[in-house]
């Protein structure tokens, strides 16, 4: 395809059809006229072949295909405006930019706070931009990253991109503080006969210390999932299920949590934090910044960073 002879406003017209899934809400954000993006998206249709937008009753609803699309347009506008933004020098105290880290709520927990307070110290000007990454965006890493800036997500996951190690922890098998076993002593057989609560559970999310477990033949009863790792001590406080979470999170948490952390009775590994990005941005001016910043305040809230790693 001749990428010249496409309008690429387009681009801007499809993303914002394919968010609002309204021609008079998208042609409000964008500024336009209804007609204007009318125009726009019959110019859409006839491109791709496909209506991309349906009306069912009052409201439009997004075909197949346009829900193909929807994710991907966001990486290729974000790419395009990184593309444009570009500047041979870098001011953190000037600049305006905003800055996105796909995280669990852990690495929240472990270093936001430090992060945005380092931030707001060097680059008044910019915005941190928080977002909760799923077992979808680690599974397309490479290409979500075209479009983000970093993810911070533990080894075990992707490969073959730009990283570099931040901090180890440890997974400690928790449960109820009042559960019998914090006497007795956590056994293999406790870990096959009491319910579980795991977090990101399906055929491609799992923790490592999950997988691990499951390895050395330790088939878990699940009895709650949860994505979200800060949810866990509710969920086992005052029950019988038990959970994997990190040292680091547990030392966190208040003491009236009313869990307790064991020693997990199988080789769990350590866990190592990592951030990534796609390699294309090794050398960029402001990610540079952004790694360090980044590194800084991991090495600040638990220890010394690690060395940087790039694929090949």
């Amino acid at each position: 395809m001749n990428l010249a002879r496409l309008d690429l406003n387009l681009l801007v017209s499809l993303d914002a059809l394919l968010q609002r899934r309204s021609v008079t809400r998208a042609a409000a954000q964008m500024g336009l006229s209804q007609p204007a993006l009318s125009a726009s998206l019959g110019r859409l249709r006839r491109h791709f072949g496909d209506e991309l937008l349906t009306r069912v009753g009052n409201e439009y609803r997004l075909t197949p295909l346009a829900l193909q699309l929807r994710d991907l347009v966001r990486v290729a506008l974000s790419g395009a405006e990184r593309v444009f933004d570009a500047q041979p020098d870098f001011d953190p105290s000037s600049s305006t930019r905003e800055f996105t880290a796909l995280v669990s709520d852990y690495v929240v927990v472990v270093l936001g706070d430090t992060l945005a307070s380092l931030l707001a110290e060097e680059a008044p000007h910019t915005r941190l931009r928080l977002t909760p990454h799923s077992p979808a965006m680690v599974e397309r890493a490479e290409q979500v990253l075209l479009g983000g800036d970093v993810m911070l997500l533990p080894h075990g996951f992707v490969t073959d991109l730009s990283h570099q190690d931040l901090y180890r922890d440890e997974w400690v098998c928790v449960v109820s503080a009042d559960n019998p076993v914090v006497d007795e002593g956590l056994t293999v057989d406790h870990l096959r006969s009491l319910p579980w609560v795991l977090t990101y559970h399906g055929q491609t999310a799992s923790t490592p210390a999950a997988r691990q477990m499951r390895m050395l033949g330790i088939e878990p009863h699940v009895q709650v999932v949860t994505e979200n790792f800060i949810t866990v001590p509710t969920l086992v406080a005052g029950s019988e299920r038990i959970a994997l979470l990190q040292r680091r999170l547990v030392d966190l948490l208040p003491l009236g949590a009313g869990i307790r952390a064991l020693p997990c009775p199988f080789e769990a590994g350590q866990l190592v934090e990592a951030m990534w990005w796609h390699p294309a941005l090794d050398d960029d001016p402001e990610h540079r910044y952004l790694r360090d910043v980044i590194a800084r305040a991991a090495a600040q809230a638990v220890g010394p960073a690690a060395e940087v790693h790039q694929p090949g």
